[in-house]
């Protein structure tokens, strides 16, 4: 899978997604990670992305131009300054444009749903708004999709490009050591995921559920279920009710 981030802060990116799994993808070649600063994009000498809001108010919105030179150059793998920047947006290789996605508070909430979905795509564009905020157009315009991380409110979209790469890439084929563990975890089936324990058995007193230890798989397996009912209904009611409706079933 290939993922380009579109940010003025490329270094935000690269850094963290070297690491741990997300970079092992990269070096075993699950995924091209790629970054276009957005500077890069801009004409004039002062390399501005941004300018004050009309009709006023307070902070600076990003440009829209910059935005679509900028998105135009990754999808087409051009460089900026070969990027007209007067006419219609275009994919030259004459195919859809990739998945563009444009964090923002008003977006489509990220879950599980979601990042599956992703998953599948051979390409994503992600981008990377600060200050104020971006200018309407670009949603309009260049954004193929509007995705939220939460009702909350950040210095600026790179944290939301890094949630959204670690919950899609690790759901890719290979990109983590254990097959079964995308599928045996926290919303796998709506559900939050059974408490996990290991050794000591003993921690100050502190005993691990006698079941775990018992070897009986069965009985294990039901009490991970009622775990996992159980922690769901007390923790995330909302999830609990859509799960009851999905499958017509009690908790009992």
């Amino acid at each position: 899978m290939r993922i380009d981030v579109l940010t003025i802060f490329p270094d935000y990116v690269t850094g963290p997604a070297s690491l741990s799994l997300l970079g092992r993808a990269q070096e075993v070649g699950l995924l091209d990670l790629r970054t276009f600063d957005l500077r890069e994009a801009t004409v004039d000498r002062h390399r501005s992305v941004d300018d004050s809001p009309y009709g006023g108010g307070a902070g600076m919105v990003m440009r829209a131009d910059v935005w679509a030179r900028a998105a135009e150059a990754v999808w087409n793998d051009l460089p900026a300054a070969d990027v007209d920047g007067t006419d219609d947006l275009d994919i030259r290789a004459g195919g859809p444009r990739p998945r563009t996605i444009l964090f923002t508070p008003r977006g489509r909430p990220l879950d599980q749903a979601l990042a599956r979905e992703l998953a599948t795509e051979d390409r994503l564009v992600l981008c990377c708004g600060r200050y104020e905020g971006i200018d309407e157009r670009v949603h309009d315009h260049v954004a193929t999709d509007e995705v939220s991380i939460g009702d909350v409110v950040t210095f600026g979209g790179e944290v939301a490009a890094l949630v959204l790469l670690e919950a899609v890439v690790r759901l890719l084929p290979d990109a983590m050591g254990n097959a079964a563990s995308p599928q045996e975890e926290s919303f796998g089936d709506g559900l939050l995921e059974h408490p996990q324990y290991t050794r000591p058995a003993d921690w100050r007193g502190h005993e691990v559920p006698e079941i775990l230890r018992s070897g009986d798989h069965a009985r294990i397996a039901a009490w991970q279920r009622d775990q996992r009912i159980a922690h769901t209904r007390a923790v995330r009611p909302d999830l609990h009710r859509r799960w009851l409706d999905d499958h017509g079933d009690t908790d009992d």
